[in-house]
């Protein structure tokens, strides 16, 4: 296992060395987020309160009434009536290719929902004989009285080439930039070498226009074709796309045997999966790391053991005004809610906090509250608020 400076500096054991005083937990006391009594008292600088539950939830977005929009991996979309806890459904989901990592993924809002009303999709589709590929729609939310809705106008804007066998990586993470552009991270599908070719849209960033058209000033939008939609390649699996408030996007991925990564993502950049990376192949094999080959955009941060990162916020909300501007990346096979502090284009993990159970997803409320979602089967939906 390659060694990481990041993990070497921050990682539980050593957070006194990386965060400060910290107590008997092992979590830093940020006595100007929380009383210190509070903090000293549960390990963390927050209240959980269990909101609710779902079936192998992926994502979440709240609407603009306070209403919560959740997708379940088996091809659901569920509405959370936050203040009574009622839960409805969306009819109208497309057919998703359940197993594996794939199912019903991301959901966003267009960013004039209020006056459009459309939605996004992301999930895993089928396609001829034992190949699947990431896709993602744009479909018109109606909702009803009875808690539940419906969608309709569903069109498929955009999707992965080529469709591969495999229920791993599609990643289709989706974000809107303030200038209204699509962004989605498209996973390498375990399939290594497609994230340098530049005929595949495979591990790759991808920038369109809302209605899934190629904008004109892509970095590579000369070329036509798949090549047209990159923005940045030689990525693995990348499961979280923020952008920060100087509309810098960051993006977090999943390395192989380590090496997982936070990146800055550049326009026309190279990331350099499968040639290098911070961890090793699952056999053992090296991989070299990005230092041997500047050429390769290294990342901000990266993890030695590995985190497993899903889900990703950029806070800006008032609940925690200490918070302001950091991020916060979920953990699978950490079980924890990674807190990241940004210089600039610098990055580092700041603390961490063990939830006790793999975190799939992380959002920001309307009242600046922190959600997360649990992964799999009856998964709890946890509002963090200040202790």
């Amino acid at each position: 296992m390659k060694p990481s400076l990041l993990a070497v500096a921050c990682t539980a054991l050593v957070l006194v060395a990386c965060n400060g005083a910290s107590n008997a937990n092992g979590a830093q006391s940020e006595s100007a987020a929380a009383p210190a009594a509070a903090v000293a008292k549960t390990g963390k600088p927050f209240v959980s309160t269990e909101v609710a539950k779902f079936d192998e939830p992926w994502a979440m977005t709240f609407l603009p009434d306070g209403r919560l929009l959740v997708t379940e991996k088996e091809g659901k979309l569920k509405v959370l009536d936050v203040a009574s806890k009622r839960i409805g459904e969306v009819s109208g989901v497309p057919a998703v290719d359940y197993g594996g990592q794939g199912g019903l993924g991301d959901i966003v809002l267009h960013p004039k929902f209020a006056e459009n009303g459309i939605v996004y999709l992301s999930y895993a589709e089928r396609g001829d004989g034992d190949t699947r590929g990431g896709a993602v729609a744009r479909a018109k939310l109606a909702l009803d009285g009875n808690g539940g809705g419906a969608l309709s106008d569903l069109k498929v804007i955009w999707r992965q080439v080529p469709k591969v066998s495999g229920r791993g990586h599609y990643g289709h993470r989706i974000a809107f930039d303030e200038d209204g552009m699509l962004w989605i991270s498209s996973s390498e599908r375990q399939k290594f070498d497609p994230a340098q070719d530049m005929k595949s849209n495979l591990g790759k960033i991808v920038r369109l226009n809302d209605d899934g058209s190629v904008p004109t000033d892509n970095p590579f939008a000369d070329q036509g074709g798949v090549t047209a939609q990159i923005w940045s390649l030689g990525h693995r699996n990348a499961l979280g796309l923020a952008f920060d408030a100087q509309g810098r996007l960051w993006e977090h991925e999943m390395g192989p045997a380590g090496g997982d990564e936070l990146n800055l993502i550049e326009r026309g950049s190279n990331y350099g999966y499968p040639i290098v990376s911070n961890g090793n192949h699952y056999d053992g094999r090296d991989i070299p790391d990005h230092d041997t080959r500047p050429e390769f955009n290294a990342p901000e941060a990266f993890w030695n053991p590995v985190i497993s990162p899903a889900g990703f916020i950029i806070y800006s909300g008032k609940q925690f005004p200490g918070w302001q501007g950091d991020g916060f990346i979920g953990g699978l096979s950490s079980q924890s809610l990674i807190r990241i502090e940004f210089d600039g284009v610098k990055a580092r993990e700041a603390a961490r906090y063990d939830m006790g159970h793999r975190i799939r997803e992380v959002e920001q409320g309307p009242d600046g509250a922190i959600w997360l979602l649990e992964d799999g089967g009856g998964a709890r939906l946890l509002k963090l608020t200040p202790a």
